[in-house]
């Protein structure tokens, strides 16, 4: 063979490797494009309902004082005191913690104009207590407020580990999109393949319950607490099948 001529047909066997390649990504991209094109999606819902079996409390702290220094050691012994009266009820340490400390000053403002002066200064400690005990919960209100807390900001009764809850209520709404699946099939004459997209989107959180120590006369010799019915806790959860249609 002429080696003027191995140039050329080292370029034509290179032409035609590239060509091959290119060949196998077209024809793998257009099958993949018709195994997501023809799809059709398939949505189902699952709910759970069940009783809570804990209760989370949010109470704050509030404190004000001509100085820093003393609004904040003022606060102190008042969260030593709503601390004391949880350990007293058998709330473990991990179960209630400071969820926000912030100092505010208080400013007076001029009638006419000017510059504002500061007055003194408030401290708000906010706090989260989780009772296991539900029982106690009526209780536990009227005597963190009795202690020294002044502002309950809110009470939700929950599931503790609702994980469990959420894979039956998923294996709900899983079973109940294939059954409209299945329908399909049948009613319409198709032939479904494999699924090939999956989503899902968990509900149902329980409402809070707000309680106004104010109103309700705590820390100020009211006796007995407030009644607070748990109630159910529903959650649901949404799933979306797309299948690929034969």
């Amino acid at each position: 063979m002429n080696n003027n001529y191995k140039p050329i047909i080292w370029s034509g066997t290179a032409i035609l490797i590239i060509l091959a390649v290119f060949l196998v990504v077209v024809t793998n991209q257009t099958l993949n494009t018709a195994t997501t094109t023809n799809t059709v999606s398939f949505s189902g819902e699952g709910k759970v309902v069940a009783k809570p079996d804990v209760a989370k409390i949010q109470l704050s702290i509030v404190t004000d004082a001509l100085t820093s220094k003393t609004a904040q050691d003022d606060n102190s012994k008042k969260s030593k005191a709503v601390t004391d009266y949880l350990k007293k009820q058998n709330i473990d340490d991990k179960d209630f913690k400071t969820t926000g400390y912030n100092i505010y000053p208080q400013y007076k403002y001029p009638q006419y104009g000017g510059q504002p002066t500061i007055t003194g200064y408030q401290v708000n400690q906010s706090l989260e207590i989780k009772v296991r005990n539900l029982d106690s919960v009526s209780n536990i209100l009227d005597g963190v407020v009795t202690a020294g807390a002044n502002q309950v900001n809110g009470l939700t009764f929950e599931i503790d580990d609702p994980d469990t809850l959420k894979a039956e209520a998923r294996a709900k709404a899983i079973a109940d999109a294939k059954k409209k699946a299945n329908e399909l099939q049948s009613q319409v004459g198709i032939s479904l393949g494999k699924i090939v997209n999956f989503s899902e989107n968990t509900g149902g959180y329980p409402i809070p319950i707000y309680y106004d120590a104010k109103l309700e006369g705590r820390g100020m010799g009211g006796g007995g607490g407030p009644t607070v019915p748990t109630g159910e806790n529903e959650i649901v959860v949404n799933v979306s099948l797309t299948y690929q249609i034969k």
